[in-house]
Formats: structure tokens, C-alpha cells, sequence
């Protein structure tokens, strides 16, 4: 993992989006000596997305299973929409 500070990544910009781009690197940028945000390859972010919805359909199933629940159709129909 590469580390830059954020005078450098500002100063480097093309060069740090040509390494994740080209060369698939994760570039931590950091702030004051601590990790403030990462460039990473849009494949290792679209991964995260999907992985993230994939927690959210679960977490959603099993809220659909506990007591007290409505279903969207039964809610749509009692908001009238």
C-alpha cells in the first residue's frame, strides 16, 4: 500500500490516477500523518457497492421475518400511494 501526503497527491494528481487506473494500486492519502481517504481501482469500489448490498438485502430479509413488520404493499396501500 502507498502512502502520499496530501500536498503531494494534490501536486501528483495524474500521476496517482495513472497507478490506480493502469497499475490497479490503492493509494492512501493522508492527512497530518493519518490515513484520510484511499484512490482505489473502480473495480475494488464497484466490489465494495456490491458487497454493501448484499449486507443490506440480508439485514432486510431478516427484518421482514420479525414480528411487527409490514410489507411494502401493505404499507404503500395504507400511505395511499
Amino acid at each position: 500500500m502507498t502512502k502520499v501526503s496530501m500536498t503531494k497527491a494534490r501536486q501528483d494528481f495524474t500521476d496517482i490516477a495513472n497507478r490506480v487506473m493502469f497499475g490497479n494500486e490503492r493509494i492512501y492519502i493522508e492527512k497530518n500523518n493519518k490515513p484520510a481517504v484511499a484512490v482505489v481501482p473502480v473495480n475494488d469500489a464497484e466490489l465494495l457497492e456490491a458487497l454493501e448490498d448484499k449486507i443490506d438485502l440480508e439485514e432486510a430479509l431478516k427484518a421482514l421475518k420479525e414480528p411487527g413488520t409490514i410489507r411494502l404493499k401493505d404499507l404503500k396501500k395504507k400511505l395511499g400511494i
